[in-house]
């Protein structure tokens, strides 16, 4: 019944053309319901002619009391064919008309709301169609979909409201029976939908030898990431490549490592002039990005990149980390120490105008030195972006330039910084991207580890500065009575946590604590645990929901299992288990992660590049973590040389007196000596006073 009604509505429906690509209850003369939302999202649609209603009960109660069915519409701030769809759509008084007499219109900002996307997104998928942004989705006046796609053209949207209104009033039965199959589909449990089963917690390291020779037959070994297009840099992927040359000294993986990091570095995809990196590349070379710059790739990617430093001492590395930092700070940063969401890819109505660059531009801002900036960043008179624009990037290391230019490394250094200073006052002038200016607990978390991976590597007090006040403002605005928010704009908070948020703030204050030794961050980090077992954990199938049980509840309560672009909250929550229950000497922790692992475990040896970061958990699985306890007035310092070397499984703790934590109780310094504890499954080789001497403890991979 569901695939005959879907296939009506897909004949019906041809002519469509899809593409893919404090309460104030006043409105103002022209505003919908949108207007009091804390989503930028939102309130750009809050002036369309729709009678838009944000999800909740005003506009679900609506639905049931007119008998109407529900159009969701869900896009984010930044979403390039979100802004198209609105300008040819939205903004159109006869299509609106259309929408406002037919359906109870909502519209969903993904990011505030990902449990809502979740479902729809799935809904959509199981139709056949592909996914992607905006998402327009039918429902039923009881929240059951039964019909959705993404972007419609503006003739081929209204016809498709018409058929849908039609069908839903001529064939209802079947349309209600169809979306109860579908939603049915939806809300299966993700361990009988991907036959997930326990197979046992027995590592071994063919297994990981299996996973990488899975992983390797989709690299691209000439332009790094995978051999397709478009190409998005999958932070996690990299960290995998990593963690697994570290235990192999597998010299292919990390050539492939390399290999990508360079080419994104030196692409289009990365913004030259002034730091941080778009979301993805439409084409296979890293060259032409999609404009948009989200914090979570950005947060991540300063992980990565300050990680891959520390095991191949590369100086583009430690320019990209520093650059992109700078970005942030300079133009991601509210008052309060939080970051914001996202910059979009548009301005004045144009993708990627504010970063692209004329070769008459260049001549004009740079004088002398035009010409070599020029050829350092491959700007030429015809371009290669759109009406003879140019995108910068660089072919050639800078080593290499400064030879072909016969320059010292030094003195290329200092033109390249030169420019890159002009270049940036010139776009300063410039109508800049909108702004998305809310603050997601989540990405955020993602961003403050990266700034706590970052000092650890570079030793830059600013990055840890940048770090404390920001999970500051994380614990102060976002975080109450050990439960998270997700949502934060002018002051306010709002929407419960999903469980990406708890995860990755527990690892990002799990992190916090190892880089400063202050407890307070792994109290919070403890306490954020125990509220996720108590409303997220599922004890039948020993794995999270992604919404807190206390939250609204929806058609279907999922489970996220695989790693994409942000790796799912389970995986995340996996390792904060073994981590935090290594640092607390909790065996019932650890025993769960070890649990989790064993329901991927058969699907990650064939699915690696999927399910990543649990690949990551199965390399501090398949050896004893590093447990080091620093103790004495020197414990900071001690611990700031001891991550100078790449040991990514280890966990750090230190004081300068006495300590409430199980591995740090009865350690002591010997004397005035600040002494180094080296353990292993809470078993200790001898102290010492050295961390040279602590490093010769370390057991090999």
């Amino acid at each position: 019944m569901l695939k005959n009604l879907v296939l009506i509505l897909f004949v019906i429906l041809l002519i469509s053309c899809q593409k893919n690509p404090k309460e104030n209850t006043e409105m103002p003369e022209g505003a919908n319901h949108l207007i009091h939302s804390t989503s930028p999202y939102l309130l750009q649609h809050a002036y369309n002619p729709v009678e838009w209603y944000p999800w909740g009960e005003e506009a679900l109660n609506k639905a049931k009391a007119e008998d109407k069915p529900i159009l969701v519409s869900i896009g984010y701030s930044s979403c390039h064919w979100c802004h198209v769809m609105e300008k040819e759509s939205f903004e159109n008084d006869s299509i609106a008309e259309i929408m406002n007499k037919h359906f109870i219109c909502i519209k969903v900002d993904r990011e505030e709301r990902p449990d809502v996307d979740q479902i729809y997104m799935d809904a959509v998928q199981a139709m056949g169609q592909n996914g992607g942004w905006p998402l327009n989705v039918f429902l039923t006046s009881d929240q059951q979909p039964f019909y959705g796609g993404t972007y419609f053209p503006p003739n081929g949207w209204a016809q498709v409201l018409t058929q849908i209104a039609q069908v839903y009033e001529t064939k209802r039965e079947e349309v209600e029976a169809s979306a109860k199959e579908l939603t049915d589909a939806i809300a299966t449990s993700e361990i009988i939908k991907f036959r997930l089963k326990s197979d046992g917690t027995d590592l071994n390291r063919e297994a990981l030898d299996s996973m990488f020779q899975n992983f390797s037959q989709r690299f691209d070994t000439e332009k790094g990431g995978f051999n397709r297009a478009p190409k998005f840099p999958m932070p996690a992927n990299w960290l995998f490549l990593l963690r697994y040359y570290h235990i192999t000294n597998n010299q292919p993986a990390l050539r492939q490592l390399e290999l990508t990091l360079d080419e994104i570095a030196k692409g289009g995809i990365y913004d030259q002039v002034g730091g941080g990196f778009a979301r993805y590349s439409v084409d296979a070379d890293w060259l032409v990005p999609h404009f948009e710059k989200m914090l979570y790739d950005n947060g991540q990617l300063v992980s990565l990149f300050s990680e891959a430093y520390l095991v191949t001492k590369k100086p583009l590395y430690k320019h990209v980390v520093y650059q992109t930092i700078d970005w942030l700070e300079r133009e991601m940063t509210n008052a309060e120490g939080g970051f914001y969401s996202a910059l979009d890819a548009d301005s004045e109505g144009e993708e990627g105008k504010f970063y692209v660059w004329t070769d008459e531009e260049l001549n004009q801002i740079l004088h002398d030195d035009a010409d070599l900036i020029k050829a350092y960043y491959n700007v030429n008179k015809p371009g290669n972006w759109e009406e003879g624009k140019n995108i910068l990037h660089k072919a050639l290391s800078d080593d290499e330039f400064a030879s072909k230019y016969s320059l010292s490394s030094e003195k290329l250094n200092e033109k390249i910084y030169k420019a890159n200073q002009l270049l940036l006052e010139e776009r300063a002038k410039r109508v800049r991207p909108g702004l998305d200016d809310k603050a997601l607990t989540c990405w955020n978390a993602l961003m403050l580890k990266g700034l706590v991976d970052a000092y650890n590597t570079f030793g830059e007090d600013k990055f840890l500065q940048l770090a404390i006040k920001n999970a500051s403002f994380i614990k102060n605005e976002m975080m109450q009575d050990g439960k998270l928010f997700r949502s934060f704009k002018e002051g306010k908070t709002s929407i419960d946590g999903y469980l990406e948020d708890y995860a990755f703030t527990i690892d990002a204050f799990s992190a916090l604590y190892q880089a400063t030794f202050d407890e307070a961050w792994l109290e919070s980090a403890l306490e954020l645990t125990e509220y996720t077992l108590v409303h997220f954990y599922d004890k039948e199938e020993e794995l999270f929901f992604f919404s807190d049980n206390s939250s609204e509840k929806l058609i279907a309560r999922k489970k996220e299992i695989f790693d994409n672009v942000i790796p799912a909250s389970n995986s995340q929550m996996a390792i904060n288990l073994h981590m935090i229950g290594t640092l607390y000497d909790n065996e019932e922790y650890k025993s769960k992660s070890s649990h989790m692992l064993a329901k991927v475990k058969t699907l990650l040896t064939t699915e690696t590049a999927y399910l990543s970061n649990w690949g990551n958990l199965y390399t501090y699985l398949l050896n004893p973590t590093a447990e080091i306890a620093i103790v004495g007035n020197e414990a900071l310092a001690f611990r700031n040389e001891f991550v100078k070397r790449y040991v990514p499984n280890k966990i750090l703790m230190g004081t300068t007196s006495s300590s409430d934590l199980p591995l740090l109780e009865e350690k002591t310094a010997a004397g005035s000596k600040t002494t180094i504890y080296v353990c292993y499954n809470k078993t200790c080789k001898l102290p010492v006073h050295e961390v040279e001497k602590a490093y010769e403890q370390l057991q090999k991979p």
